[in-house]
């Protein structure tokens, strides 16, 4: 009888087995089929437990299986899923649009906002799915390749077909840990751009009230100023999104060249390879907490971290700078509000680190407070218009050298540089 990795084929004396094709040789009769787990296809289609693992490991859409991730992701924050209220999206468009007001006077990008929604935790997963799926992919097409290449080169020629199987394998794997990255994520985030990329469809301003309400529970603020206070965080990046035509890809193109860096450790996921029992789930879940997917740096990665970096921290800066200036004498928390805020996006919260750890990919503005001096220096020197001209070519931007050094940067000789429309 030949051997079969993992696990995985029929099982000894059932169907599909040696002996049971022995029992059926010349007697006319047809053996079961088997779905590829020694359970014929009959059995697998009707038992629910079958059914659903043969559903997950039949998975064709890429390296992750985003199914999976998305079914563990809500049963996950399922518990705590409160839908929002008629109320509550009331609040959320009003404090939208009366943040578009105020930022008005204090940047020449106009409005990026065609639509509010609220979100409910379920309906961030859902509907954030497809930017992660572009920046997931990417990183679990190199981790799922290096699984199979980890095995040993017997193991690979006894294998044969089913190599295919051990790919639908690493994507159910990496989906369930991806899913659990999300679902930590979505209890969590305040509003679409939260963690610094776009993550909702084009020109689409969103507040998740739930968590909202959590974040404003422990400021001794009242709820009104925290969401407007929110609001004017999500209308600003808005506004870079929408109407700096490159900077959303560039975001993507950016988190694709990390992927692109990436070196991973084989000889870790060879290790924990051979250490995962397909009947335990527990063997599972100790491979995917003991560093199976998490990439190692290289060159190329690191440099493509650092531009990463830089980007998300001139983004956040300019947001927290503008933000500061349409709230002055207006909202009596927004130093404090401001303050909580850089905190928690410098430092990465804890479902922020969970993702980090789990996928390899950190989202964190490290130098967000030097970014937000030079745009404010920017501003007192050339004005809201020859601050905002920068954005209008990724070659204008300051760079993470101009960062330890703000002041240099606006001093330089290009101060009466073109407008944003000279360049557009």
């Amino acid at each position: 009888m030949t051997d079969h990795p993992f696990g995985f084929g029929p099982a000894a004396g059932g169907p599909g087995s040696d002996d049971d094709s022995d029992r059926n040789a010349g007697s006319g009769k047809e053996p079961a089929r088997s779905g590829g787990f020694g359970i014929p296809d009959d059995i697998m289609s009707k038992v629910p437990l079958f059914a659903e693992l043969q559903k997950l490991m039949s998975w064709q859409g890429g390296p992750v299986n985003w199914d999976l991730a998305r079914q563990t992701a809500i049963s996950q924050v399922g518990g705590g899923h409160v839908p929002v209220s008629a109320d509550e999206r009331r609040a959320v468009e009003e404090a939208v649009r009366l943040a578009d007001l105020w930022l008005d006077p204090v940047t020449t990008l106009p409005s990026g906002v065609a639509q509010v929604d609220a979100w409910s935790r379920v309906e961030w997963i859902e509907k954030t799915l497809p930017v992660w799926s572009q920046l997931c992919d990417p990183v679990a097409s190199r981790v799922v390749a290096a699984m199979s290449q980890a095995l040993p080169t017997e193991a690979q020629q006894m294998a044969g077909p089913m190599m295919g199987l051990l790919g639908q394998f690493g994507g159910m794997m990496f989906g369930a840990q991806v899913g659990q990255g999300l679902s930590s994520l979505a209890a969590e985030v305040l509003s679409s751009t939260d963690v610094g990329l776009p993550l909702a469809p084009a020109g689409t301003a969103v507040l998740l009230p739930q968590n909202v309400a959590v974040f404003g529970s422990g400021l001794d603020r009242p709820a009104d100023e925290v969401r407007l206070f929110l609001a004017l965080r999500e209308a600003a990046h808005q506004r870079l999104f929408g109407h700096v035509p490159w900077l959303r890809q560039r975001l993507l193109d950016t988190v694709d060249a990390y992927a692109r860096g990436i070196n991973v450790d084989s000889e870790a996921i060879n290790e924990a390879m051979l250490q995962i029992d397909p009947g335990n789930p527990e063997s599972i879940q100790q491979a995917l907490g003991g560093g199976m997917f998490q990439p190692q740096d290289s060159p190329e990665q690191t440099l493509a971290l650092a531009r990463l970096e830089t980007l998300l921290a001139l983004v956040e800066g300019w947001v927290d700078h503008v933000v500061a200036l349409a709230t002055e004498g207006r909202l009596p928390g927004a130093v404090a509000l401001r303050e909580t805020i850089r905190r928690r996006r410098a430092s990465g919260g804890p479902a922020e680190q969970t993702f980090a750890t789990l996928v390899g990919l950190e989202l964190r503005p490290r130098r967000l407070r030097e970014a937000s001096m030079l745009w404010s220096l920017l501003a007192e020197q050339r004005d809201s218009a020859g601050r905002d001209a920068l954005w209008a070519q990724v070659d204008l931007l300051p760079t993470s050298e101009d960062l330890d050094d703000p002041q240099a940067f606006v001093d330089r000789d290009d101060s009466a540089g073109p407008s944003m429309a000279d360049l557009a």
